[in-house]
């Protein structure tokens, strides 16, 4: 297949006739086998392993509320495809809920089928985030490839006002924990940043981050409402604690905020950022990354908040049970390993401005990634939304107690 290119994102009119993984075990064990072409007579329901139309649960209607593809919709997306004999589609229920996935498996290899989800569906910023991943696969990049359609080799498939991305299956194993792999991502964001840092696309990015960020503001003041609402027993138990939390985390958000402003990264250069660099979009062999997933996030940013958030993610400690034992602290060694990495590629040092900002953008990152689902339902996933705050509270406080420390770890 020659290099496929990005669709013009034009929406498409042709109407119809009547959304962090380990590879699975192939096959599964309600697999069942498909001998079909898939650029010809299209996909019986009965050969792809999926049940047909009037069987399979609507959408919205699988575990957990996860969104699946019909068999039906397969068929058709699948003819625009010329990727040989079809032996076997599994779905594939990973990552968001509201982007059916599922895995064919064909005579030239192993693919994943993706259908946007909505609000995550304006074909111009599919546009850019596959025009990127395009100009990272010309520079050598591990991600997986695109795979284009057969008529004209477009990136997306633009179909009944949904759409598809085909890519090629990656097999890695997660991230281990290891000081190894820790340096290894650290060593692939700066080879990234490297790589785009020139780069500039015909396609406009999505905009907003979460630093200075009024949606994590608009949240945090929201929470109390939301546990009141939802969780009324506990609100009231719990009264003065959630206020005194909020009030908190409002104060520690805006504080780092405003001195990051202070030290000027709001004039700094800015170049496409992966803006979701962390464990779950890594896949591995050994110590090794072989492919980095995931450019749905991707803009035009301050390098710096990439790297914040980097070193965050892959130094932050859990736990299990109740969040409020977790560390409070980082993983030293792993975060000394992820920044050296970084900055062992070439014209990637980062400045003593850049470094003082780190721990104010770990703050910031922290709590926009906890408050958002917290004043959605209440929790966080399926924990205690207050728990988890009193551990993102315990976190700060250290991090604005050995800010000078995280700065100086990186030159040790």
């Amino acid at each position: 297949m020659q290099e496929n290119e990005v669709q013009n994102p034009a929406p498409d009119h042709d109407p119809l006739a009547n959304e962090r993984e380990v590879e699975p075990e192939w096959p599964l064990g309600h697999l069942s086998s498909a001998q079909m072409q898939s650029g010809g007579q299209g996909l019986s329901d009965s050969r792809i392993g999926l049940s047909s139309g009037s069987t399979m649960p609507a959408l919205g209607e699988g575990a957990h509320g996860r969104l699946r593809f019909i068999a039906d919709e397969l068929a058709v997306v699948m003819s625009h495809y010329d990727l040989g004999i079809i032996r076997a589609v599994q779905e594939f229920p990973r990552g968001s809920r509201k982007a059916p996935k599922a895995l064919i498996r064909t005579d030239s290899g192993l693919y994943l089928l993706k259908r946007r989800a909505k609000g995550k569906d304006d074909p111009f910023r599919v546009a850019f985030s596959h025009a990127l991943q395009l100009h990272l696969t010309d520079q050598q990049f591990p991600l997986p490839h695109l795979i284009g359609t057969e008529a004209d080799n477009n990136s997306m498939l633009q179909l009944h006002g949904r759409i598809y991305e085909l890519f090629e299956y990656i097999k890695g194993t997660p991230y281990d924990s290891s000081l190894d792999a820790t340096a290894e991502s650290g060593r692939i964001l700066g080879l990234y940043h490297r790589l785009t840092k020139k780069y500039q696309s015909e396609y406009e990015p999505a905009e907003g981050s979460y630093h200075n960020a009024s949606s994590v503001k608009a949240a945090i003041t929201t929470i109390p409402k939301t546990i009141e609402k939802l969780l009324p027993t506990q609100y009231e138990k719990q009264h003065d604690e959630i206020h005194d939390l909020i009030s908190f985390i409002s104060t520690a958000y805006n504080t780092a905020s405003d001195r990051v402003i202070e030290i000027g990264m709001e004039d700094w250069p800015m170049q496409v950022v992966h803006s979701d660099w962390h464990p779950g979009n890594m896949l591995f062999r050994g110590n090794r990354v072989v492919a980095v997933i995931d450019y749905d996030a991707a803009r035009v940013q301050q390098r710096i908040l990439d790297i914040a958030n980097g070193a965050l993610q892959f130094s932050i400690l859990g736990g299990s049970g109740d969040p409020t034992t977790w560390p409070e602290y980082l993983d030293e060694s792993r975060y000394k390993r992820f920044m050296r990495a970084y900055e062992s590629v070439p014209d990637t040092i980062l400045s003593k401005a850049e470094l003082n900002t780190i721990p104010l953008l770990m703050i910031e990152a922290l709590i926009a990634e906890s408050v958002i689902p917290v004043a959605t339902t209440g929790k966080f996933v399926r924990m205690d939304g207050v728990k988890f705050l009193q551990m993102v509270k315990n976190k700060v406080t250290w991090l604005q107690q050995h800010s000078e420390k995280v700065v100086s770890l990186v030159s040790e």
